[in-house]
């Protein structure tokens, strides 16, 4: 097995807080809401606790049925959070498993700045290239812009 890690980062309109609840203690009830052309629903064991596993449920016609999360931690002080996709989506035959750690800051003019590494965990002596990467990446901007844009629109949600 072998360990590749990436480090991401990305900027959003939307305040640390909001995007925080949205994507942690929230995401059950607005990831479907923002992004219905994507997440068909999201379950979660008990509370979205350290430990706990969450399966998101996608859409037909998506290249995944669903994934399912293992919940590492929340740190609402810090709005940060883990967790490790360890069933479905994109693991297939080659990864073991995606580790996630990430944590929204306040932007100087505004907004946030999400910070985001991510560990792959590979199956053998498999490799994971940059380009596999990316496109992951780009993938999960099909619920992460559509939540975001849910937000702008929604002052309301998760204050």
């Amino acid at each position: 097995m072998g360990v590749f890690t990436y480090d991401y980062e990305s900027t959003s309109p939307v305040a640390p807080v909001r995007l925080f609840k949205a994507f942690t203690i929230e995401a059950a009830k607005v990831w479907p809401t923002a992004a219905p052309n994507a997440v068909k629903s999201v379950e979660v064991e008990a509370n979205p606790s350290s430990g706990n596993i969450v399966k998101i449920n996608f859409v037909e016609g998506l290249p995944f049925q669903y994934m399912k999360h293992q919940i590492g931690g929340h740190d609402e002080n810090n709005f940060s959070y883990s967790y490790s996709l360890i069933e479905g989506g994109p693991l297939g035959d080659k990864l073991e498993k995606i580790s996630y750690e990430n944590k929204f800051e306040a932007a100087a003019s505004g907004g946030s700045i999400c910070k985001s590494s991510m560990k792959f965990y590979t199956v053998g002596d498999n490799v994971i290239t940059e380009d596999e990467i990316e496109a992951l990446i780009k993938g999960s901007e099909g619920v992460y812009k559509p939540v975001e844009a849910y937000l702008l629109a929604n002052p309301e949600a998760c204050n």
